[in-house]
C-alpha cells in the first residue's frame, strides 16, 4: 500500500513538472507560438507548370492532414493549365484533321492532261 501511494505521489509530481514547464515555466511565460507551414515551394506563376514542377510540390501537414488552402490553390491551378492545354490540344486536332482533309481532296482530284490544253 505505502508503495502505491509512493508511485501515485510521484506521478503527480512528474505531471505537476511537465504542466509548470510547458505552461508557464522557465521565464515565467507560455510557449511562444509556432508559426504555422506555409508551402514552400510554390508552382511557379510565370511558366506553365511542368511534371518537374508536379514532382517537387509537398504540402505542409497541418494538424488534421494538409492545410486545404493550399492544396485548393495547387489544384486550382492545375485544373486550369489543364483545361487550357486541352483546348489547345482540341485546336491542333481540328487543324491537322483540315490539314489532312485538304490534302485528300487535293488527292483525290485527276490531275489535268496535257492534251486537254492543247485542244
Amino acid at each position: 500500500m505505502v508503495m502505491f501511494l509512493f508511485l501515485v505521489v510521484a506521478l503527480a509530481v512528474v505531471v505537476g513538472a511537465v504542466t509548470l514547464a510547458v505552461v508557464g515555466g522557465g521565464d515565467n511565460a507560455p510557449l511562444p507560438e509556432a508559426a504555422p507551414e506555409r508551402l514552400q515551394d510554390s508552382l511557379p506563376p510565370d511558366r506553365p507548370v511542368s511534371r518537374a514542377d508536379v514532382d517537387r510540390l509537398r504540402f505542409p501537414l497541418a494538424a488534421r492532414g494538409y492545410r486545404m488552402a493550399d492544396v485548393d490553390d495547387a489544384l486550382g491551378r492545375l485544373a486550369a493549365e489543364l483545361a487550357e492545354r486541352d483546348v489547345r490540344i482540341a485546336e491542333l486536332e481540328s487543324a491537322l484533321a483540315g490539314a489532312r482533309a485538304a490534302v485528300h481532296r487535293s488527292l483525290d482530284k485527276p490531275a489535268p492532261h496535257p492534251e486537254d490544253d492543247q485542244r
